[in-house]
């Protein structure tokens, strides 16, 4: 109760200190399209650090002192606006930027967008435009949001395979990957290859793995939310691309002009297809193969208001026919599908509001055909979700926010089904699992003596499972007894809370220098259960329950950051700690799938994670890019595993790397390259192995044995070091876009110089010298793409 008073006086006293100010308010937007910019940047000329931006609806309110200003607008690919002004009564003012052309030598990125880095509060954060996304390097030939944010230091990549991005130490379930306010549990299309985000629909993405503000929580590690564009209001137009891997197609176009707008989009692989004239007959029976599409739908009800619905549906499907085996078929299936419904109004110049209600459902099943017998199994997550929330600005640098957020979540551990002839024999369900997770949240930003910016928050969660719900209970040392306990619709379970306190410092050394720190704490509550790094999906999201405590982190942070050589180019080094309660693994052989007390195969630890971060971009000019180097250490410890001895974490990773380069050839030739260089993944193999004689194979007398490996210490084993280049060219054949028609050629090659990197390694016994070798599989090999894009 004394934190909040304490945190309410600090509100009110933030209220009153910016009373006497008036407020510049309006909205940013493309002047051909009339679609918003969010992120732009609006700031005084003089003064850009009393400067603030868009939201997601391209509104801005900026509070200034009585006065005569010049304000500047600048955002990534569009020419800088100044309109000068006096400001001596709360004042509405509109923006229409042009995109600009970019030609060799000329700025490919603003010099604001570094500014930016040193004089806002926030860091451990990323924002990319989708207009910057679609110039950053492109692999067949589709930009890729994923792909993108793996290559800045502290997000890494599980590798080939994997579908996961892990951060500053995090699992894959740590990450809190947003379309549109809709939660997306598997980010990643055709075994990591594609993300779900189709670049042709994005207008925004941001990126936080540290210093999180108190509006988001629900996950340890990182937020990665996209924004998609809302259509374009004043014409209809259309655009795509056709490639080798993947084709897309996007139409977009007013409904109503500068009022309504509609966006669909949709894209599909056909690889599988296409090489299946090329198959031995033996294989022409593998698919592998994704598809998805997008819609959003826009109504700007007035100037202040906007209401938009918006929708992504994907599949992936992926069927197996072993060598040699007509009798055996094996086809998995999963995806997303996310709605949402999201209301923004700017209230006043002042206060201005954001409300959404949404629905995703995650759904994996899986088939095995062996002779006439067929079997099912299937799995998946629902929820519903409602966000609110208020913004009220006010100040020189203040703000206050306040909202709420509740979702109901239904797990659907497993359904089985299995048919002989067409006849069903067996038809079993796992119990579904209910729970509510709810939070509150306050925080307010807050200017101090010209060079320290405050931001602090609290917010409070809950969580509670509830019935109806079958519950095994277990004696304390872990062994199921025939008690079951049953509740009854709407009963509670268990119920779990948190408080979350959250701050952030920004202190300027001079007008290109800052040092910032951050320390966050989060709660999660939903988990994922895996046992391996699988490319297939295979994996359940259970809840916190009586026995399955929520994680826990706390993570601190302070950073240096420098701008140079008039914003051209900027530079920064973070350190970070995170301490991680709670964490998660399954006991050695535990059944995952099909288990209705899956907790009984869990045990519980903590995680360990700290490491530095060093970042450097060039912003301007015909040479553009960044160079990202991290150095880390992430740790496990559970009194079950490794004799309770701490061992390294699986995505352990001491060094990482990655160069990112953009070259201007000339007005029509653009290169791209991409460089990227991990520690390799640690593993843990047997130390020695046992065989068994357990008797005679009847059919030919011979004898039968049984191997036993025997393991020491958990994940001591590194494999090797993954690297890797990509390069891209890319060719306008109409740099200033003067023709109704446009469009380019974009021609890639994955894995330029054929590296084999390891995917897993297995143990190949040789009978009869009775030695045992350790072999590397790898997945992709050099990989050229051709891609051919076009609007009109």
């Amino acid at each position: 109760m004394r934190l909040l008073c304490l945190f309410a006086g600090f509100l009110i006293a933030t209220y009153y200190s910016n009373a006497q100010n008036h407020v510049l308010s309006g909205n940013v937007r493309d002047s051909l399209s009339g679609e918003v910019l969010i992120g732009a940047s609006i700031f005084p000329a003089d003064n850009p650090s009393k400067g603030t931006l868009t939201d997601e609806s391209g509104n801005y309110s900026l509070s200034l002192p009585a006065g005569q200003y010049r304000i500047r607008v600048t955002y990534v690919g569009y020419a800088d606006k100044e309109q000068e002004l006096i400001l001596d009564k709360n004042t509405r003012m509109d923006f229409l930027l042009s995109s600009t052309v970019i030609t060799t030598g000329e700025a490919v990125v603003s010099g604001k967008a570094g500014d930016e880095a040193v004089k806002k509060v926030e860091m451990s954060r990323v924002q990319i435009s989708g207009k910057k996304l679609k110039s950053l390097p492109v692999l067949f030939g589709e930009t890729d949001v994923l792909k993108s944010i793996t290559l800045m230091p502290g997000i890494k990549s599980g590798g080939e395979g994997n579908t996961g991005i892990y951060v500053r130490g995090g699992g894959p379930d740590q990450n809190l990957v947003l379309i549109d306010d809709g939660v997306v549990y598997n980010p990643s299309h055709l075994l990591g290859f594609f993300s779900v985000f189709n670049g042709d629909v994005i207008d925004d993405v941001e990126v936080i793995k540290g210093g999180m503000p108190a509006q988001y929580g629900g996950r340890l590690s990182s937020i990665v939310s996209v924004t998609t564009r809302q259509g374009d209001m004043k014409k209809w137009k259309s655009s795509g691309g056709i490639g080798l891997i993947s084709s897309r197609v996007l139409v977009e176009g007013p409904i109503k002009k500068e009022k309504m707008s509609l966006l669909i989009s949709g894209r599909r692989t056909y690889i599988d297809q296409v090489a299946r004239p090329f198959l031995p007959d033996s294989l022409k029976g593998n698919r592998l193969y994704f598809y998805d599409l997008n819609a959003r739908y826009t109504w700007r009800i007035d100037e202040k208001s906007t209401l938009f619905f918006s929708g992504y549906f994907g599949r992936d499907a992926f069927n197996y026919l072993p060598p040699r085996r007509e009798d055996l078929q094996f086809g998995v299936k999963w995806g997303n599908s996310v709605f949402s419904a999201r209301y923004l109004r700017q209230i006043d110049s002042n206060w201005s509001m954001d409300a959404s209600l949404s629905y995703n459902d995650f759904n994996l099943s899986s088939e095995v055909t062996f002779n006439n017998l067929v079997i099912r199994v299937s799995s998946g997550l629902r929820d519903w979700s409602t966000k609110t929330n208020f913004l009220y600005r006010s100040g020189k640098h203040g703000s206050i926010r306040f909202g709420t957020f509740y979702t109901f979540h239904t797990f659907r551990p497993g359904i089985l089904n299995a048919e002989v002839s067409g006849e069903n024999d067996v038809n079993s369900r796992i119990n579904n699992q209910f729970a509510h997770e709810g939070a509150l949240y306050v925080s307010t930003e807050q200017e101090w003596r010209t060079r320290w910016l405050v931001q602090a928050g609290l917010r409070y969660t809950f969580f509670n499972q509830v019935g109806p719900y079958e519950r095994v209970l277990y004696e304390s040392n872990g062994v199921k007894t025939d008690n079951i306990v049953r509740y009854g619709i709407g009963e509670s379970i268990a119920f779990w809370d948190g408080w979350e306190p959250r701050l952030a410092l920004r202190y300027l050394l001079d007008s290109r220098q800052s040092v910032k720190a951050s320390y966050t704490r989060t709660n999660q509550y939903v988990h994922l259960a895996t046992s391996s790094a699988a490319t297939l999906p295979s994996d359940l999201w259970v809840p916190s329950s009586a026995l399955v405590k929520p994680q826990r982190a706390d993570q601190a942070a302070i950073g240096y950051f420098h701008n140079f050589l008039d914003n051209q180019y900027e530079a920064s080094v973070e350190a970070y700690y995170k301490r991680m309660r709670n964490q998660i693994e399954f006991k050695p052989g535990a059944q995952l799938f099909f288990n209705q007390n899956l907790e009984a195969e869990m045990v519980f630890g903590q995680g360990t994670s700290y490491g530095v971060e060093f970042f450097i971009r060039k912003n301007e000019g015909r040479w553009n890019g960044w160079i990202g180097y991290t150095w880390s250490k992430s740790l496990r410890q559970f009194d079950a595993i490794n004799n309770g001895e701490p061992y390294y974490y699986r995505y352990d990773r001491r060094h990482d790397i990655s160069v990112v380069l953009t070259y201007g050839i000339s007005d029509k030739w653009e290169a791209n390259f991409v460089f990227v260089y991990g520690t390799g993944n640690v593993i843990t193999l047997p130390v020695g192995r046992y065989v068994f004689n357990i008797g005679v194979n009847p059919d030919d007398l011979d004898p039968s044995f049984s191997v036993l490996d025997l393991y020491d210490k958990a994940n001591t084993y590194r494999m090797p070091a993954y690297h890797r280049a990509d390069i891209s060219f890319t060719y306008n054949p109409d740099p200033e876009g003067l023709k109704r028609f446009h469009s380019t050629w974009n021609f890639s090659i994955y894995n330029l110089y054929n590296r084999k990197n390891p995917y897993f390694i297995y143990l190949d016994p040789d009978v009869k010298t009775g030695k045992i070798t350790a072999k590397m599989v790898y997945l992709f090999p050099i990989l050229p793409s051709v891609t051919w894009n076009f609007n009109f």
